[in-house]
Order: C-alpha cells, then sequence, then structure tokens
C-alpha cells in the first residue's frame, strides 16, 4: 500500500543525465581553456582527457538510446542553454562544430522530444565573465591571488543557476511528461524541485548532487 501511495505522488519525471563538457560545447571560452591546458599540460595529457571524455558521451548517448523513451512527451533542458527565443538554433550551431551533446538533441528533437530554453542569459554572462577572468590571470601566483574571492563567486553563482533551473522545469514539465537534463556533475538542482516530480539517475547520482 506504502510504494504504490508513493508511486501515485509523482506527477512528472526527471531523467538526470550528468554530462562532461567538450570544447565544442565552450565556443571561444573552451578554445582559451584549451590553450591554457596546453601551456599547463601538455598536448598529450590533453588529448587522453579529450579521448576520455569523448568515451563518457559513448555510455551517454547508449544509455538515451535504451531508455524506453516516448519521444512526444519528452521535454529537453540543457546546461548553458538560455532561454532566448533561439534555442534550437543554438543546439544546431554547436552540433555543427562537433558538440556530441547538442548532436544527440538534434537526434531526439527528430524523434519528437521539445526543446527547452533551461538558464537564466544573465547568470550565463556573469559565470563567462568570470571564467574568463580566471582563465586570463595566466600564472599561477596570479590565480592564486584571485583563488578565493573567484571562488565564492562561483559557488554562489552556481547555485543560483541551479535555483533557476528547476525553477524553469517545476514550471514548464508538465504532468505526464518526461524530462531529460543534460547538466554538468557539479550541478544540484534537486533541493529546488517540486516534490512531485520523480527524479532518475540511468548513468550515476552526479558528484554535486543533493537531496532525493
Amino acid at each position: 500500500m506504502t510504494e504504490k501511495a508513493d508511486i501515485k505522488k509523482f506527477s512528472r519525471s526527471l531523467i538526470y543525465v550528468p554530462i562532461v563538457h567538450t570544447q565544442a560545447d565552450m565556443g571561444v571560452l573552451g578554445k582559451l581553456i584549451w590553450r591554457a591546458g596546453l601551456h599547463k599540460m601538455g598536448e598529450t595529457v590533453l588529448k587522453r582527457k579529450a579521448s576520455a571524455i569523448d568515451q563518457i558521451w559513448t555510455t551517454i548517448e547508449t544509455t538515451i538510446n535504451r531508455l524506453d523513451l516516448v519521444y512526444a512527451r519528452v521535454r529537453l533542458y540543457q546546461d548553458s542553454l538560455p532561454v532566448c527565443g533561439r534555442e534550437l538554433e543554438i543546439v544546431q550551431e554547436l552540433a555543427a562544430s562537433g558538440s556530441r551533446n547538442h548532436q544527440l538533441l538534434l537526434r531526439m528533437i527528430e524523434k519528437g522530444a521539445t526543446l527547452m530554453g533551461t538558464e537564466s542569459g544573465e547568470l550565463l554572462i556573469k559565470e563567462y565573465e568570470l571564467s574568463k577572468r580566471i582563465v586570463d590571470a595566466g600564472n599561477a601566483s596570479r590565480t592564486a591571488k584571485m583563488k578565493t574571492h573567484p571562488k565564492t563567486l562561483a559557488e554562489s553563482l552556481l547555485k543560483d543557476r541551479d535555483r533557476y533551473i528547476a525553477h524553469r522545469i517545476n514550471h514548464t514539465l508538465c504532468a505526464g511528461d518526461t524530462g531529460v537534463l543534460f547538466l554538468g556533475m557539479f550541478h544540484s538542482p534537486e533541493p529546488f524541485l517540486d516534490g512531485d516530480i520523480h527524479l532518475a539517475y540511468p548513468i550515476e547520482k552526479p558528484a554535486g548532487s543533493a537531496g532525493q
């Protein structure tokens, strides 16, 4: 009796897919991060990391393909995709640049899934500016001097983004629908989600995840 009652309290489902960003996902910032990493770690290490990330995306694609999704009732929520009216165009551009994440989104859209603007453009701009400052800091001594404040600010921005993402899902995921959320591993929107949303982790629970 209790198990049936627990099932009935959920009217919506959200599949949480933790992701790792590739250079293609991040545009100009991705190039800056690649150059900084090249200087710090060398090309061999960077290529090894890129290969590992590529394997993660193969696992994600395989997992999504195995899910029994009714695509007409699926809503897609994507890390760093702002609510702007150009959501599909942004996904198409990043897919064309080689982003496996966005190529997967397009395949799911072709099957009938609905793409949703997910993030606040204002918060994304703030995070971009902060990330660029940290990358531009360059050498280790300058980075060390600015480490404390940017870290605190980054944590605050991440929490604000999580709150906004959860707000979007709460207000756009309809009863009977399934949301698929592609979100970086250090996010934690769970505490801000409505109680009637059932969370599923088909791959693994994200590192930053808290709650259900």
